[in-house]
């Protein structure tokens, strides 16, 4: 039995729970996860829905691409999963992790712009790990294969 598969899933999985930035403004810190805002003053998490549904009034066009990188999260983490329980196709996983994990740049970049405000990407540092080291050698192995 191939445990590939489910190491990439694992792998998969723990970059959706790390904080993909981290803003610190002040004494405050807000962590982008993504399934939500989390910040400390007050503790409180925000789901990704309420945050894009219910508050697009207020919403800077830099954080947009945090959606964006959500959904190809999505997409990475259900075609990681079809790879257990079925086949995957390495290249479509590989390619929307790093797709999300880019798109926390623009977060990121946009966070630093701001004054007294310090973002560090970690996410998209983590995401990138993840298809350097789980994926790219996949990709490797089935194209010689092939």
């Amino acid at each position: 039995m191939d445990r590939g598969p489910r190491r990439r899933l694992v792998a998969v999985v723990v970059a959706g729970l790390v904080p993909w930035t981290v803003v610190l403004v002040g004494a405050e810190l807000t962590l982008i996860f993504s399934f939500g805002l989390f910040n400390t003053n007050p503790p409180e998490l925000l789901s990704v829905y309420s945050y894009f549904v219910r508050f697009t009034n207020a919403l800077p066009q830099f954080i947009e691409s945090w959606g964006s990188g959500v959904l190809l999260y999505a997409l990475a983490l259900a075609s990681a999963a079809a790879g257990v329980v079925w086949r995957e196709d390495v290249r479509v996983t590989a390619l929307a992790l790093a797709g999300a994990g880019l798109t926390q740049f623009p977060v990121f970049l946009g966070f630093n712009r701001r004054l007294n405000y310090v973002a560090v990407p970690v996410g998209s540092l983590v995401l990138l790990a993840v298809v350097w080291w789980y994926y790219l050698p996949a990709i490797r192995t089935d194209s010689a294969t092939r």
